[in-house]
C-alpha cells in the first residue's frame, strides 16, 4: 500500500500492481469514498460510497488450496452487506487496516 495523501481531512491510498491497481480516497469533509480500479489497461467505473456507510474494516484470512498456505486481505464492509478487498501484499495487511480504522474512526 502506497499513501499518496494523508491530512486529517483526506486519505489517499493505493494498492496492487502495474496489473491491476486500485486507489482509494476517503474524503472526510465531503464525507464520502472513492474506489477506482484498474486491470492491465481497462479502468473500471469508479465506485462511490458514503463513509458513514463503511462499518467495519478487517482482515479476512482465505486459505489457498494449492500451496497450503494462509492468504490474508484487509476487507472494508459496508452496511448493505457489501464487501470491498483492498489488494496489498500479504505482509501489509495488518499496517493497512490499521491506517484505514485509524482515519475511519473506528475500532478494532
Amino acid at each position: 500500500m502506497t499513501i499518496l495523501q494523508n491530512t486529517p481531512e483526506r486519505l489517499v491510498v493505493q494498492a496492487g500492481s502495474a496489473f491491476g491497481r486500485t486507489t482509494f480516497t476517503f474524503d472526510k469533509t465531503a464525507g464520502r469514498a472513492r474506489i477506482e480500479r484498474s486491470f492491465a489497461l481497462w479502468q473500471r467505473r469508479p465506485l462511490e460510497l458514503a463513509l458513514a456507510e463503511i462499518d467495519q474494516v478487517d482482515v479476512v484470512t482465505t486459505h489457498d488450496g494449492a500451496s497450503g498456505a494462509e492468504l490474508h486481505q484487509p476487507v472494508l464492509h459496508t452496511r448493505s452487506g457489501q464487501a470491498i478487498p483492498v489488494p496489498v501484499a500479504d505482509e501489509e495487511a495488518s499496517r493497512t487496516v490499521a491506517e484505514l480504522r485509524g482515519f475511519l474512526g473506528l475500532s478494532s
